[in-house]
């Protein structure tokens, strides 16, 4: 309750009032449509709805960040976009994380959008509690910008040369640790994450599949919210970007889940936008700055890079 208390009573949150109840009713709104409207029963979704559904919320918060533009000025706003670029660039690397959940548990594609939903859902809440966090240490001890610094360029470093092990996550110590202290079934039972049998509640594996991805997107959130904090400590442009970016994630998942393994260059471009990100706070000191702008244009062509050399490489691969 403190927690809330403290973003309803920060002076950017009473400064800016109107500018955080648009932004609550269009995230409102899209949650409603996606849940009552478009999504109501469980299916899989198409392609064409997949890249429909991509291309709209581009749009929107394209949209939102000339929204931006118009009531905090053309710097702000460019902050905006390099922010929502850098996290929605980032949060494509949770679709190969999520791709092997969804894989190692069985998930079939007609049950992963729900699960995907209340992830999201909850994703809004934790994202919210860690932006403040961060932003209260930030305000009172502005030392910590070079702490993330060194924590993202380390982070960019490892994701360069470090290749990571994939695990199914029936044998992994989380699985293990849950199913010592609840009941768990390791068998689907439709769309539930919750099952009575034999008078207990049974905790089934779309529910697991929810605890893991909100585990991860915490794991996933300590690489991207040190680095929108690198770009703008403006708390509205650090939360709206985040939110825009997560909330895109589903429909880029089910766009990119059947192809996610062409994108072999997308790891270290990300790797490479880290270690840009986290060397910006130490170009003053070289008697250079990067704006807004320059730094929105490094972000878009080493991500662009990085998924036009990926199709290259695998286009050629698939012909041979």
């Amino acid at each position: 309750m403190d927690i809330i208390n403290n973003l309803l009573s920060h002076p950017l949150v009473v400064s800016t009032p109107v500018m955080w109840i648009i932004f609550a009713v269009i995230v409102f709104t899209i949650l409603f449509l996606d849940l009552f409207v478009f999504h109501k029963k469980s299916e899989e979704p198409s392609f064409r709805g997949s890249l429909g559904a991509c291309i709209g919320y581009m749009i929107i918060a394209l949209l939102f960040g000339l929204f931006v533009i118009y009531e905090k000025g053309l710097d702000t706003g460019m902050l905006f976009y390099t922010g929502y670029l850098v996290e929605f660039s980032l949060s494509m690397d949770n679709i190969f994380v999520i791709s092997l959940i969804f894989t190692s548990l069985s998930v079939p594609g007609k049950y992963q959008h729900r699960v995907l939903f209340w992830g999201i859902l909850g994703a809004i809440v934790m994202r919210a509690i860690m932006i403040l966090l961060g932003e209260s240490l930030v305000s009172n001890f502005h030392w910590v910008l070079y702490v993330f610094s060194v924590f993202l360029i380390y982070t960019g470093a490892h994701m360069l040369l470090v290749k990571e092990k994939e695990e199914n996550l029936m044998d992994s110590p989380i699985f293990r640790f849950v199913e010592k202290r609840f009941h768990v079934t390791r068998t689907l039972h439709g769309e539930h994450f919750f099952v009575k049998q034999n008078g207990r509640h049974y905790i089934t594996p779309l529910f697991f599949a929810l605890l893991v991805i909100e585990l991860m997107d915490v794991i996933f959130a300590v690489d991207s919210i040190p680095a929108i904090f690198l770009i703008t400590q403006d708390l509205f442009v650090v939360y709206t970007s985040n939110i825009f970016a997560i909330l895109g994630l589903r429909s880029l998942y089910f766009l990119l889940a059947a192809a996610v393994n062409r994108f072999v260059y997308l790891k270290p471009a990300l790797a490479v936008i880290l270690i840009f990100i986290g060397c910006k706070i130490f170009f003053p000191y070289l008697g250079f700055k990067v704006e807004p702008w320059q730094s929105l244009i490094v972000t878009f062509a080493l991500l662009g890079s990085g998924i036009v050399c990926s199709l290259l490489k695998t286009q050629k691969t698939v012909k041979n």
